[in-house]
């Protein structure tokens, strides 16, 4: 069975107009086309949707339900094709933690001023990806390199590491913590989308850890003490929590923070992104 837009569309333009003739004028096509058409999605549908008198048209009790659907359908496809056509006048940036960390309000800011004409969105999605896999989002950031099988990402920049724990933690008195001194701690670690894992710390030296899958949940945990986590700079600037602190991780590599985007549906804005948050990042 094959039912076509262009048949329901005849279909609601008849229910609304009230006639063939009319119908077809709204369509823009002949009476006798219409009329064809409906004949076929009845046909298909082995139902009959309308009657027909000489004076008027009414739904049969079979066609107000498939008109229905028919609307719903219908909708559904001009948003389709909306989104698919004035895609590229917005684009949405996903990101799982903490977006562009201290420079995410310059970001949002600059990015109206230098490319008005595209439409710029933040959206937190709470997966690996930043909602790039998920369909979410245009592009990501991410601090953690994705699947080069399935996305292209370019480094726009760098982030120290943070050593968080509870405001009352002896460590708090502390100016910076290093990481054979959270060999001896419980590491709490955001499995889904943290970037923080016990390769950090050689073989034989690592420390214990628990896991949470969620920002606000890592720092409910933290706040409530005895354990620590390691995070990037960004958290620390976007995450200020009351029973939450931060001191640098003094001896670790830094995060590399990177935009991605799908290998096979590149967005033309996401060049511009790269250029700004480098220069952000650059600067900053």
């Amino acid at each position: 069975m094959d039912v076509e837009l262009r048949q329901l569309r005849v279909l609601v333009a008849i229910a609304d107009a009230g006639t063939f003739t009319d119908a077809a004028i709204e369509l823009g096509v002949s009476q006798a086309a219409v009329s064809r058409t409906l004949a076929s999605l009845e046909r298909a549908l082995d139902v009959r949707l309308l009657r027909r008198t000489s004076r008027s048209v009414t739904p049969t009790a079979t066609g107000v339900r498939v008109l229905a659907r028919a609307r719903r359908l219908l909708a559904e496809a001009d948003d389709l094709v909306a989104e698919a056509t004035s895609g590229h006048a917005r684009l949405r940036i996903g990101y799982a933690w903490s977006a562009m960390g201290r420079h995410t309000v310059a970001f949002q800011r600059l990015w109206p001023r230098r490319w008005p004409h595209i439409d710029l969105r933040l959206v937190r999605t709470n997966t690996a990806t930043g909602g790039l896999a998920e369909g979410a989002c245009d592009i990501a950031v991410v601090r953690v390199a994705p699947d080069p099988r399935r996305f292209d990402s370019v480094v726009v920049g760098l982030e120290p590491r943070y050593c968080a724990m509870a405001a009352d933690d002896p460590w708090a008195r502390r100016r910076s913590v290093r990481l054979a001194d959270i060999a001896g701690r419980t590491l709490l670690v955001d499995r889904r989308t943290g970037t923080t894992t016990v390769d950090l710390w050689p073989p034989g030296d690592r420390p214990a850890t628990r896991h949470t899958a969620d920002i606000d949940d890592w720092l409910a945990a933290l706040a409530a003490g005895g354990c620590v986590g390691v995070t990037a700079r960004s958290t620390v600037d976007q995450y200020r929590r009351p029973g939450v602190v931060y001191r640098p991780l003094r001896d670790a590599a830094p995060i590399a923070v990177r935009l991605a985007w799908w290998h096979d549906d590149p967005h033309p804005a996401a060049r511009h992104a790269v250029e700004l948050l480098t220069e952000l990042y650059r600067d900053g």
